[in-house]
């Protein structure tokens, strides 16, 4: 009898075969299993929090990056563009500058076929020799050919050349040989290159 009542007694129980745990050991087993749910539950909250808040501070690190870039890609292109500008500025004034002074060398070495001039009319006054005044403006025309030529100053040539619209302007026509046909038969001004550039045409007959 008294091993029947010690068996009753015991926490396990078995029937037939079956092994069954008491209501003690049950609670106990699932406080146990509540607790570590709970703990499991609060430290997915914690850690879903903690990565809240440091998506929540890397993106305010982003944006601030971002400003920072900005502002340092801003200050570069006003630095640019104000440089440019001044560039610009610059070399449209040395531009009109030089088309301005384009022609001070020229003018400063006619000032000395001007002094020439001026010495010639003062001596003509003095001079009776036809010959002199005439060698003297052969001379002054001939320092003014050359002074022209240096600058790239070119004749044009025109008389008995085959009429050329690119560079001859004809005033008129007249009637010639056969062989003058289509020729420059005279000149009446002439023309001239500046820099192998058609400065000014020249004005020419030409036969027909």
């Amino acid at each position: 009898m008294n091993t029947k009542s010690d068996n009753h007694g015991d926490d396990n129980q078995e029937k037939d075969g079956v092994s069954f745990e008491s209501d003690d050991n049950l609670n106990s087993n699932n406080e146990k299993l509540n607790d570590s749910t709970e703990g499991s539950d609060k430290k997915q909250i914690s850690e879903d929090q903690m990565g809240e808040k440091t998506s929540t501070e890397h993106a305010e690190l982003g944006e601030e990056a971002i400003d920072e870039k900005y502002n340092a890609l801003n200050d570069k292109y006003l630095r640019l563009y104000s440089d440019f500008e001044n560039f610009r500025r610059r070399t449209a004034k040395e531009k009109l500058d030089i088309i301005k002074n384009a022609g001070g060398d020229v003018m400063r070495e006619m000032l000395t076929i001007l002094d020439d001039f001026e010495r010639a009319i003062k001596a003509n006054a003095e001079v009776e020799d036809p010959k002199t005044l005439k060698d003297g403006f052969e001379l002054i025309h001939n320092k003014f050919l050359k002074t022209m030529s240096s600058k790239g100053l070119i004749e044009i040539k025109a008389m008995g050349e085959p009429f050329n619209v690119d560079i001859h302007e004809a005033i008129t026509q007249i009637e010639v040989d056969k062989k003058q046909k289509g020729k420059v038969v005279d000149v009446v001004e002439k023309g001239y290159y500046l820099n192998d550039t058609v400065l000014r045409y020249a004005k020419v007959v030409v036969g027909q």
